[in-house]
Protein backbone atom coordinates (compact mmCIF):
# COMPACT_ATOMS: atom_id res chain seq x y z
CA UNK A 1 0.00 0.00 0.00
CA UNK A 2 1.28 3.46 -0.84
CA UNK A 3 2.26 5.72 2.05
CA UNK A 4 0.40 8.58 0.42
CA UNK A 5 -3.33 8.91 1.00
CA UNK A 6 -5.01 10.32 -2.06
CA UNK A 7 -8.38 11.99 -2.44
CA UNK A 8 -10.81 10.99 -5.18
CA UNK A 9 -10.33 13.33 -8.14
CA UNK A 10 -13.78 12.71 -9.57
CA UNK A 11 -16.29 15.50 -9.40
CA UNK A 12 -16.34 17.32 -6.06
CA UNK A 13 -13.08 15.64 -5.00
CA UNK A 14 -11.21 18.20 -7.05
CA UNK A 15 -12.53 20.94 -4.78
CA UNK A 16 -11.50 19.53 -1.41
CA UNK A 17 -7.83 20.65 -1.42
CA UNK A 18 -8.80 23.95 -3.04
CA UNK A 19 -11.41 24.63 -0.37
CA UNK A 20 -9.00 23.66 2.41
CA UNK A 21 -6.24 25.99 1.20
CA UNK A 22 -8.77 28.77 0.61
CA UNK A 23 -10.16 28.34 4.14
CA UNK A 24 -6.64 28.61 5.56
CA UNK A 25 -5.88 31.82 3.65
CA UNK A 26 -9.26 33.29 4.49
CA UNK A 27 -8.87 32.64 8.20
CA UNK A 28 -5.54 34.46 8.23
CA UNK A 29 -7.38 37.49 6.84
CA UNK A 30 -10.10 37.13 9.48
CA UNK A 31 -7.42 37.08 12.19
CA UNK A 32 -5.88 40.27 10.86
CA UNK A 33 -9.30 41.94 10.70
CA UNK A 34 -9.87 40.90 14.30
CA UNK A 35 -6.65 42.71 15.19
CA UNK A 36 -7.98 45.80 13.41
CA UNK A 37 -11.06 45.62 15.66
CA UNK A 38 -8.80 45.62 18.72
CA UNK A 39 -6.48 48.35 17.46
CA UNK A 40 -9.36 50.69 16.59
CA UNK A 41 -11.08 50.09 19.92
CA UNK A 42 -14.15 48.84 18.06
CA UNK A 43 -14.60 45.69 20.14
CA UNK A 44 -17.59 47.26 21.91
CA UNK A 45 -19.15 48.41 18.66
CA UNK A 46 -22.06 46.01 19.17
CA UNK A 47 -22.33 46.70 22.89
CA UNK A 48 -22.27 43.78 25.32
CA UNK A 49 -24.48 41.77 22.97
CA UNK A 50 -23.55 38.47 21.33
CA UNK A 51 -24.37 37.00 18.88
CA UNK A 52 -26.76 39.93 18.28
CA UNK A 53 -25.33 43.38 17.61
CA UNK A 54 -26.76 46.03 19.93
CA UNK A 55 -29.71 43.72 20.53
CA UNK A 56 -30.66 43.32 16.86
CA UNK A 57 -29.62 41.07 13.97
CA UNK A 58 -28.61 43.94 11.68
CA UNK A 59 -27.66 47.24 13.38
CA UNK A 60 -29.52 50.35 12.29
CA UNK A 61 -27.68 53.66 11.73
CA UNK A 62 -24.40 52.11 12.91
CA UNK A 63 -21.38 54.08 14.06
CA UNK A 64 -17.95 53.40 12.52
CA UNK A 65 -17.04 51.16 15.47
CA UNK A 66 -20.26 49.22 15.00
CA UNK A 67 -19.51 48.74 11.30
CA UNK A 68 -16.02 47.45 12.09
CA UNK A 69 -17.18 45.05 14.82
CA UNK A 70 -20.21 43.83 12.87
CA UNK A 71 -18.12 43.21 9.75
CA UNK A 72 -15.72 41.14 11.86
CA UNK A 73 -18.61 39.04 13.09
CA UNK A 74 -19.81 38.54 9.53
CA UNK A 75 -16.38 37.48 8.28
CA UNK A 76 -16.01 35.15 11.28
CA UNK A 77 -19.41 33.67 10.52
CA UNK A 78 -18.34 33.00 6.96
CA UNK A 79 -15.28 31.13 8.22
CA UNK A 80 -17.68 28.89 10.13
CA UNK A 81 -19.68 28.21 6.97
CA UNK A 82 -16.45 27.37 5.14
CA UNK A 83 -15.55 24.92 7.89
CA UNK A 84 -18.96 23.24 7.63
CA UNK A 85 -18.53 22.98 3.86
CA UNK A 86 -15.06 21.54 4.37
CA UNK A 87 -16.40 18.82 6.68
CA UNK A 88 -19.25 17.97 4.32
CA UNK A 89 -16.97 17.77 1.30
CA UNK A 90 -14.32 15.75 3.15
CA UNK A 91 -16.90 13.16 4.21
CA UNK A 92 -18.32 13.05 0.70
CA UNK A 93 -15.15 12.49 -1.29
CA UNK A 94 -12.79 10.62 1.07
CA UNK A 95 -12.96 7.11 2.42
CA UNK A 96 -13.61 6.24 6.03
CA UNK A 97 -10.59 6.86 8.25
CA UNK A 98 -9.02 9.39 5.90
CA UNK A 99 -7.09 12.02 7.93
CA UNK A 100 -8.68 14.89 5.99
CA UNK A 101 -11.94 14.06 7.75
CA UNK A 102 -10.30 14.41 11.15
CA UNK A 103 -8.60 17.65 10.12
CA UNK A 104 -11.87 19.13 8.88
CA UNK A 105 -13.70 18.18 12.08
CA UNK A 106 -10.93 19.64 14.22
CA UNK A 107 -11.04 22.85 12.19
CA UNK A 108 -14.79 23.16 12.66
CA UNK A 109 -14.53 22.50 16.39
CA UNK A 110 -11.80 25.11 16.82
CA UNK A 111 -13.77 27.69 14.82
CA UNK A 112 -16.77 27.10 17.10
CA UNK A 113 -14.50 27.50 20.12
CA UNK A 114 -13.06 30.65 18.57
CA UNK A 115 -16.52 32.14 18.32
CA UNK A 116 -17.38 31.17 21.89
CA UNK A 117 -14.20 32.76 23.26
CA UNK A 118 -14.98 35.93 21.32
CA UNK A 119 -18.54 35.85 22.64
CA UNK A 120 -17.36 35.51 26.24
CA UNK A 121 -15.05 38.47 25.71
CA UNK A 122 -17.96 40.62 24.52
CA UNK A 123 -20.48 39.46 27.12
CA UNK A 124 -18.03 40.13 29.97
CA UNK A 125 -17.22 43.57 28.63
CA UNK A 126 -13.56 42.68 28.01
CA UNK A 127 -13.30 44.93 24.96
CA UNK A 128 -12.54 48.50 23.91
CA UNK A 129 -10.90 50.31 26.88
CA UNK A 130 -11.32 47.56 29.48
CA UNK A 131 -8.15 47.07 31.57
CA UNK A 132 -9.51 44.07 33.48
CA UNK A 133 -6.66 41.51 33.93
CA UNK A 134 -9.11 38.84 32.75
CA UNK A 135 -9.00 40.49 29.34
CA UNK A 136 -5.32 39.60 28.98
CA UNK A 137 -6.05 35.96 29.86
CA UNK A 138 -8.94 35.72 27.38
CA UNK A 139 -6.84 37.45 24.72
CA UNK A 140 -4.08 34.88 25.21
CA UNK A 141 -6.50 31.95 25.01
CA UNK A 142 -8.01 33.49 21.88
CA UNK A 143 -4.60 33.66 20.20
CA UNK A 144 -3.66 30.09 21.18
CA UNK A 145 -6.94 28.78 19.78
CA UNK A 146 -6.35 30.81 16.61
CA UNK A 147 -2.94 29.20 16.10
CA UNK A 148 -4.39 25.73 16.70
CA UNK A 149 -7.10 26.49 14.14
CA UNK A 150 -4.55 27.52 11.53
CA UNK A 151 -2.53 24.38 12.24
CA UNK A 152 -5.61 22.18 11.83
CA UNK A 153 -6.51 23.87 8.55
CA UNK A 154 -2.96 23.47 7.27
CA UNK A 155 -2.95 19.75 8.07
CA UNK A 156 -6.37 19.37 6.47
CA UNK A 157 -5.11 21.05 3.31
CA UNK A 158 -2.03 18.82 3.23
CA UNK A 159 -4.03 15.64 3.76
CA UNK A 160 -6.64 16.70 1.23
CA UNK A 161 -3.81 17.27 -1.25
CA UNK A 162 -2.58 13.69 -0.80
CA UNK A 163 0.10 14.01 1.88
CA UNK A 164 0.55 11.07 4.27
CA UNK A 165 -1.02 10.85 7.70
CA UNK A 166 1.04 11.66 10.77
CA UNK A 167 2.61 8.92 12.82
CA UNK A 168 3.12 10.17 16.36
CA UNK A 169 4.41 6.99 17.95
CA UNK A 170 8.06 5.98 17.82
CA UNK A 171 9.34 9.43 16.93
CA UNK A 172 11.84 9.57 19.78
CA UNK A 173 13.70 12.81 20.40
CA UNK A 174 12.40 14.31 17.15
CA UNK A 175 8.83 14.02 18.38
CA UNK A 176 9.67 15.35 21.84
CA UNK A 177 11.63 18.41 20.71
CA UNK A 178 9.14 19.16 17.94
CA UNK A 179 6.22 19.04 20.38
CA UNK A 180 8.07 21.33 22.76
CA UNK A 181 8.69 23.80 19.94
CA UNK A 182 4.99 23.98 19.12
CA UNK A 183 4.05 24.45 22.78
CA UNK A 184 6.65 27.20 23.18
CA UNK A 185 5.32 29.00 20.11
CA UNK A 186 1.81 28.84 21.52
CA UNK A 187 3.02 30.32 24.82
CA UNK A 188 4.98 32.98 22.94
CA UNK A 189 1.89 33.87 20.93
CA UNK A 190 -0.21 34.13 24.08
CA UNK A 191 2.39 36.40 25.66
CA UNK A 192 2.46 38.46 22.47
CA UNK A 193 -1.31 38.93 22.64
CA UNK A 194 -0.98 40.29 26.17
CA UNK A 195 1.87 42.60 25.14
CA UNK A 196 -0.09 43.91 22.16
CA UNK A 197 -3.03 44.57 24.47
CA UNK A 198 -0.75 46.40 26.88
CA UNK A 199 0.65 48.55 24.07
CA UNK A 200 -2.90 49.49 23.12
CA UNK A 201 -4.22 50.26 26.59
CA UNK A 202 -1.04 51.71 28.09
CA UNK A 203 1.01 53.58 25.52
CA UNK A 204 4.77 53.10 25.94
CA UNK A 205 6.34 55.79 28.10
CA UNK A 206 8.19 58.73 26.62
CA UNK A 207 11.91 58.11 26.43
CA UNK A 208 13.60 54.73 26.15
CA UNK A 209 12.12 51.22 26.47
CA UNK A 210 13.73 51.08 29.93
CA UNK A 211 11.45 53.93 30.99
CA UNK A 212 8.45 51.88 29.89
CA UNK A 213 9.66 48.84 31.86
CA UNK A 214 10.15 50.98 34.98
CA UNK A 215 6.62 52.35 34.66
CA UNK A 216 5.22 48.86 34.04
CA UNK A 217 6.48 47.82 37.46
CA UNK A 218 5.48 50.97 39.28
CA UNK A 219 3.19 50.93 42.31
CA UNK A 220 0.11 51.79 40.24
CA UNK A 221 0.84 49.50 37.28
CA UNK A 222 -1.73 46.87 36.30
CA UNK A 223 -1.13 43.15 35.77
CA UNK A 224 -1.30 43.65 31.99
CA UNK A 225 1.51 46.21 32.24
CA UNK A 226 3.54 43.86 34.45
CA UNK A 227 3.32 41.12 31.84
CA UNK A 228 4.24 43.28 28.86
CA UNK A 229 7.98 42.62 29.18
CA UNK A 230 7.61 38.83 29.10
CA UNK A 231 6.98 38.55 25.36
CA UNK A 232 10.22 40.14 24.07
CA UNK A 233 12.29 38.15 26.57
CA UNK A 234 10.54 34.91 25.69
CA UNK A 235 10.88 35.67 21.97
CA UNK A 236 14.68 35.56 22.22
CA UNK A 237 14.65 32.18 23.99
CA UNK A 238 12.08 30.59 21.68
CA UNK A 239 13.78 31.94 18.55
CA UNK A 240 17.11 30.46 19.62
CA UNK A 241 15.41 27.13 20.28
CA UNK A 242 13.72 27.13 16.85
CA UNK A 243 17.04 27.83 15.14
CA UNK A 244 18.57 24.88 16.99
CA UNK A 245 15.54 22.69 16.18
CA UNK A 246 16.01 23.37 12.47
CA UNK A 247 19.62 22.19 12.66
CA UNK A 248 18.58 19.15 14.70
CA UNK A 249 15.80 18.12 12.30
CA UNK A 250 18.05 18.54 9.28
CA UNK A 251 20.48 16.12 10.87
CA UNK A 252 17.96 13.58 12.19
CA UNK A 253 15.41 13.69 9.34
CA UNK A 254 17.25 14.94 6.25
CA UNK A 255 15.02 15.68 3.29
CA UNK A 256 13.99 18.36 0.86
CA UNK A 257 10.95 19.51 2.84
CA UNK A 258 12.78 19.63 6.16
CA UNK A 259 15.59 21.64 4.59
CA UNK A 260 13.24 24.02 2.78
CA UNK A 261 10.87 24.69 5.66
CA UNK A 262 13.55 25.01 8.32
CA UNK A 263 15.11 27.73 6.14
CA UNK A 264 11.72 29.44 5.91
CA UNK A 265 11.42 29.30 9.72
CA UNK A 266 14.87 30.87 10.11
CA UNK A 267 14.01 33.64 7.66
CA UNK A 268 10.74 34.40 9.46
CA UNK A 269 12.52 34.49 12.81
CA UNK A 270 14.97 37.05 11.45
CA UNK A 271 12.11 39.15 10.06
CA UNK A 272 10.19 38.92 13.32
CA UNK A 273 13.24 40.07 15.29
CA UNK A 274 13.55 43.12 13.06
CA UNK A 275 9.85 43.93 13.42
CA UNK A 276 10.02 43.34 17.15
CA UNK A 277 12.84 45.86 17.61
CA UNK A 278 11.03 48.35 15.37
CA UNK A 279 7.85 47.82 17.34
CA UNK A 280 9.65 48.78 20.54
CA UNK A 281 11.59 51.65 18.98
CA UNK A 282 8.54 53.17 17.25
CA UNK A 283 6.24 52.57 20.25
CA UNK A 284 3.99 49.96 18.64
CA UNK A 285 2.18 51.71 15.74
CA UNK A 286 -0.90 49.86 14.47
CA UNK A 287 0.53 48.98 11.03
CA UNK A 288 3.59 47.44 12.65
CA UNK A 289 1.50 45.40 15.07
CA UNK A 290 -0.49 44.02 12.14
CA UNK A 291 2.70 43.14 10.28
CA UNK A 292 4.07 41.45 13.40
CA UNK A 293 0.88 39.40 13.76
CA UNK A 294 0.92 38.36 10.10
CA UNK A 295 4.50 37.13 10.42
CA UNK A 296 3.61 35.38 13.68
CA UNK A 297 0.92 33.42 11.82
CA UNK A 298 3.42 32.63 9.05
CA UNK A 299 6.05 31.50 11.57
CA UNK A 300 3.55 29.22 13.32
CA UNK A 301 2.45 27.66 10.02
CA UNK A 302 6.05 27.22 8.82
CA UNK A 303 6.99 25.55 12.11
CA UNK A 304 4.01 23.19 11.87
CA UNK A 305 5.08 22.45 8.30
CA UNK A 306 8.69 21.60 9.16
CA UNK A 307 7.57 19.47 12.11
CA UNK A 308 5.11 17.66 9.86
CA UNK A 309 7.84 17.05 7.28
CA UNK A 310 10.13 15.66 9.98
CA UNK A 311 7.49 13.40 11.52
CA UNK A 312 6.56 11.78 8.20
CA UNK A 313 10.25 11.22 7.33
CA UNK A 314 11.21 8.58 9.86
CA UNK A 315 14.65 7.22 9.05
CA UNK A 316 15.01 3.48 9.35
CA UNK A 317 18.37 3.18 11.05
CA UNK A 318 18.12 -0.34 12.43
CA UNK A 319 18.59 -2.19 9.09
CA UNK A 320 21.56 0.02 8.24
CA UNK A 321 23.08 -0.77 11.63
CA UNK A 322 22.45 -4.47 11.09
CA UNK A 323 24.16 -4.41 7.69
CA UNK A 324 27.13 -2.63 9.25
CA UNK A 325 27.45 -5.35 11.92
CA UNK A 326 27.05 -8.12 9.35
CA UNK A 327 29.82 -6.66 7.21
Amino acid sequence: MSGTLTVSRAGAGLWLPRLAWAALAYNVLVILWGAVVRLTGAGAGCGEHWPLCNGVVVPQSPTLHTVIEFSHRLTSGLSGLLAIALVALAFRVTHRGHPARLGALLSLGLIILEGLVGGVQVLLGLTADSTDPARGFVQGVHLANTFLLLGALLLTALWASGSPRLRLGGQGAVGGWSGLALVLLLVLGMAGAVTALGDLLFLPADGTPIDTVKRDFGATASVIENLRVIHPMLAIVVSAFLVWLGVFLRRERPGTDVTRWSAVVWGLIAAQMVLGFLNVALKAPAWLQLSHLLLACALWLATVRVVYAALISLRVTAPARARSVGA
